[in-house]
């Protein structure tokens, strides 16, 4: 298999992609669940693990489709999710500024994801906001144009935001939440850096 060129795979990814064939599979497999309840016999939330499957699958079809085109932009913008700060009180010293719409890490925490984040896209010369929710990105890209951009977000948010932000001409590269839930969320930092 190694010897097979990568871009194959991407082919087969973004052919599987545009066909819904990944999505097919997973409303079978949701099917299956159901039909012989199995999560009654587990007790495990087996439908909710295949969302979130689902969910990181899409994610990375999508950026293996917007690889090439986001390798090439030039002005680029991070947007992370104000609920990965080590502090969601005021221990932490980040402004907001509403002119923006964003959050300016104060760089309190030196084991605080936003903190860590932000210093890793500042040395790549990104732009970066600390969002308190998906309805401030419009006003972000009214005000600047930018070519590419990398999300951190959950499942839902990153599908919510990739037709418009695509639709505005940005190569968009999405990187899930490893742990949700709207406060002390969590994405992999590793992650994040590979893609920056």
């Amino acid at each position: 298999m190694s010897n097979v060129p990568r871009f194959f795979f991407t082919e087969l990814a973004t052919i599987s992609y545009q066909k819904g064939m990944h999505t097919t599979i997973l409303k079978t497999s949701s099917d299956i669940i159901t039909k012989f309840k199995i999560e009654e016999l587990t007790g495990l939330n087996i439908n909710d693990a295949l969302v979130l499957l689902h969910d990181l699958i899409d994610m990375q079809v999508a950026n293996l489709n917007e690889q090439n085109k986001f390798l090439e932009s030039k002005k680029r913008a991070l947007l992370l999710p104000h609920c990965s700060r080590k502090y969601l009180d005021n221990r932490c010293q980040a402004s907001f500024d509403s002119n923006i719409p964003s959050y300016i890490c104060a760089h309190c925490a030196e084991d605080c994801l936003i903190n860590k984040a932000d210093k890793i896209a500042k040395e790549k010369g990104y732009d970066v906001y600390v969002l308190a929710g998906g309805s401030c990105i419009p006003k972000i890209f009214n005000n600047t144009k930018y070519e590419g951009v990398v999300g951190v977000a959950c499942g839902e948010e990153a599908k919510m935001l990739r037709s418009p932000l695509s639709n505005k001409g940005l190569a968009v590269q999405a990187i899930p939440l490893i742990k949700n839930g709207c406060a002390n969320t969590v994405f992999n930092i590793e992650t994040l850096a590979e893609i920056l």
